[in-house]
Parts: C-alpha cells; sequence; structure tokens
C-alpha cells in the first residue's frame, strides 16, 4: 500500500489524486485503519489530506466556523470565548476515549461507517450487498428504529446529529450544503448513506449559535461507548430541534420534537430495538426540559 500526500486542492482533484479507483482520504486514521485492518475497506493507495483540509475554530457575527480537520479534543476544550454550542461540545466529550478524541476529526466522525456487527463481521447483509438486512431475523438489540425499510444499521455519530439538530452546513471541496443533505437512506441502486461524491472532501463546517442546546446519551455503561440512543436538542427562539443518533442509518431529525409518542409515529423498530423508542422519548423530554427559557 502507498501513501501520497496532497499539496493543494487542486492538487486533490486532478486526476492523479485517484480517488474511487483504489485511493482513500486519510486524516486523523481513527475510522480509515481500523476498516482497513479488518477488510472492510480495500485501498492501493491513502491520500494524506491534512495539508489541504483547514483545522481550527472562529467565530463570525451568530455563528462558529469549525475546520474539518479539528479534532474532537479540540472541539471539546475550544475557548468558551468562540461561542461553540454546548450540545456539540458534549457530543464530542461524549464521542470516544481520551486517545481517539485527540486524533479523529470532526469530518471523519461525520463520516464513520455503521458498528452493525453484520456489516463489521462480513456476514454479507444487504448493506455489504447481500439481499436482506440480517438483523431482520437474528439479534437487533443495537438497530435502528426509523428509515429501516432496507438496512436497520444504526449511525453512530455523537456529533452528527448535535450539527442536524443545529442546522449547521457543510463546505465540500465542490458545493455547499446542509449537514442534512450531507446524509441519505441507502437504496437498491446506492447503497451509500452519504451525499459525497469520489474524490469529494469536507472542508469546513458552518455552525449556527442557538439560544440554547444539549445532548444526551444513553450507552451500555458508563464511559466511551457507542450510544445505544443520543438526542440532540437545540432552542432558537420559540423553535425546537432534535435529531437523534443511533436510531436509524443516518443521524435522524425528529418531525416533531415532543416526548411522548409524537414525533415517533413513523418508528418501525424491530423486535430486539423496540427499547430505544421509550428510552429515545425519556431523553427527549429531559433534553427539552435543559433547554427551556428559564422561569
Amino acid at each position: 500500500m502507498k501513501l501520497r500526500r496532497l499539496s493543494s486542492l487542486a492538487d486533490a482533484e486532478s486526476s492523479e489524486a485517484g480517488f474511487g479507483t483504489g485511493s482513500v482520504a486519510l486524516a486523523g486514521g481513527t475510522e480509515v485503519v481500523p476498516l482497513l485492518r479488518d477488510g472492510l475497506l480495500a485501498a492501493d493507495t491513502l491520500v494524506d489530506v491534512r495539508a489541504v483540509v483547514p483545522g481550527g475554530i472562529s467565530a463570525y457575527d451568530g455563528g462558529v466556523r469549525i475546520g474539518a480537520g479539528t479534532t474532537l479534543a479540540e472541539l471539546e476544550h475550544a475557548d468558551a470565548s468562540l461561542g461553540l454550542p454546548e450540545v456539540l461540545v458534549e457530543a464530542c466529550r461524549l464521542s470516544a476515549s481520551p486517545q481517539i478524541r485527540n486524533m479523529g476529526t470532526i469530518a471523519g466522525n461525520l463520516l464513520q461507517a455503521t458498528r452493525c456487527w453484520y456489516w463489521r463481521l462480513g456476514h454479507g447483509c444487504w448493506l455489504a450487498g447481500g439481499e436482506k438486512c440480517l438483523a431482520r431475523d437474528g439479534r437487533s438489540d443495537e438497530h435502528a428504529v426509523f428509515g429501516n425499510s432496507r438496512c436497520a444499521s444504526a449511525h453512530p455519530s455523537d456529533p452528527a446529529a448535535a450539527l442536524l439538530a443545529l442546522g449547521a452546513s457543510v463546505r465540500t471541496s465542490r458545493r455547499e450544503l446542509p449537514v442534512a443533505d450531507l446524509y441519505r437512506l441507502p437504496t437498491d441502486d446506492d447503497r451509500s448513506v452519504t451525499a459525497l461524491e469520489p474524490g469529494e472532501l469536507i472542508l469546513e463546517i458552518d455552525v449556527p449559535r442557538p439560544d440554547a442546546s444539549a445532548y444526551l446519551k444513553a450507552m451500555d455503561r458508563k464511559r466511551y461507548a457507542f450510544a445505544l440512543v443520543g438526542v440532540a436538542a437545540v432552542r432558537s427562539g420559540d423553535d425546537v430541534r432534535v435529531a437523534l443518533a443511533a436510531v436509524a442509518p443516518v443521524p435522524w431529525l425528529l418531525e416533531s420534537p415532543d416526548g411522548d409518542a409524537v414525533g415517533f409515529g413513523d418508528a418501525t423498530p424491530l423486535p430486539g430495538s423496540a427499547y430505544k423508542i421509550e428510552l429515545a422519548q425519556a431523553l427527549v423530554r429531559r433534553a427539552k426540559d435543559a433547554i427551556a427559557p428559564a422561569g
């Protein structure tokens, strides 16, 4: 396997970069390296993009701009004067162990692969090109309760749910788009869960600054575990937005942020994952209480 270092964005877009033809972008490596190790990702060349993907955090009127190469630890410990929304700070803090947070970038975290064990263990599930989602006839306690008609894998990113609730947008090497449009449910014709094209790099994330926000996460152990359910709640004036992690193949924005059955009417849990609805409802209520105006 070869390593190639990019020196400019023009270099990234050149045919020599070879994205989509056996080359894979590499920044922090906390996602790509394990996938390569486990045979879930194949590459002839690793393309080091750290020189062309910006890092750092800067404030502007009404929001914060984050370089895609910024680590989760840098976001977790960002200077309070920057006004980084609490929901994103907490989502980064809860996302992984300190070692991972110190290496993993925010862009890499947004592009995490599912933790579904059928896919990870090479069982030929639907997401891997097979004919059916194996969670439907097997163990499904960590699987999706929304958007799971074809694939019941659950998207693992905590910061993705936070950015979705915030109404953030991303700038790539080719365009600008809302975080909501960065993700897509897989189809028979295209089983990927993001809208990025081959070779397209996330460069920056623009994050509006809300009046209040909170992130809550239920795990099967106290620390450093992937979410069973994550809830990001954001309030701007009277408008409340709630997004969930680990309940769908993509980060999931609730149509209604109510913590009862409203907002969960389109859930289609598998037998093992039905508990996630009650868990999510409880976390949504707590998150909404946390961001409610004083008095």
